[in-house]
């Protein structure tokens, strides 16, 4: 039985232009300058983590201030349209059929989270669903993978972590995790160097299958 740990926004659902989009209209809002590695920079953080790093750029507003702007941006895309990636649905349910271990470790909120997620028809096929704020850190944070590990009670180098994102693959590897890279439009300028720190790279979900 393998244990697998999947990112959500941009690994299971095509979800990482309204992420980002939801952040940079703020931005733009307030004419602060966005870096191209904006996404790289984000993503692990977290919706509160990266309200944090926009004040810190300058957004002149409280971090909750900055999130109801975000939130209101970002819900009803996740409640009403966002879908998963190519192959998604149907792996996921082949993997649990063979008796895997499927779980969600991800920075969006529950929120949007699980909505998304039954309304898809995927929620049900996960043993757990967790965010960041189920742990109080972020995916910036290598412990974040060892409690996730012994929450599964399974050793930290026995879970399949997926993610599209550089730093959370580069965090996860460092805490002991076994680590594959998920391709993703978002990151393509990030795919080499993804390639170089993971156990493998997944260009499409069904490739899964070939384990």
């Amino acid at each position: 039985m393998a244990i697998y740990l999947f990112d959500f926004d941009g690994t299971l659902v095509d979800s990482m232009p309204t992420f980002i989009e939801a952040f940079m209209r703020v931005m733009r809002k307030f004419n602060i300058p966005i870096a191209k590695d904006l996404v790289k920079t984000i993503t692990p953080l977290g919706y509160k983590g990266a309200a944090e790093h926009l004040r810190s750029l300058g957004v002149p507003l409280s971090t909750e201030e900055l999130l109801f702007e975000v939130n209101a941006f970002a819900r009803e895309a996740y409640h009403e349209r966002i879908l998963p990636k190519t192959h998604v649905k149907e792996t996921l349910k082949a993997l649990r059929a063979r008796g895997d271990s499927l779980n969600i470790l991800t920075a969006s909120p529950h929120g949007v989270l699980d909505p998304c997620l039954k309304r898809n028809g995927i929620y049900e096929l996960f043993d757990n669903v967790w965010s960041c704020e189920d742990f109080a850190t972020t995916k910036a944070d290598p412990n974040i993978y060892r409690m996730a590990a012994e929450r599964l009670n399974a050793p930290v180098q026995d879970v399949i972590f997926l993610d599209d994102n550089y730093d959370a693959d580069k965090t996860a590897k460092s805490a002991g995790m076994t680590v594959y890279g998920v391709f993703d439009a978002s990151s393509s300028d990030y795919a080499d160097a993804i390639r170089a720190i993971t156990d493998r790279y997944v260009t499409d979900f069904s490739e899964l299958l070939e384990d």
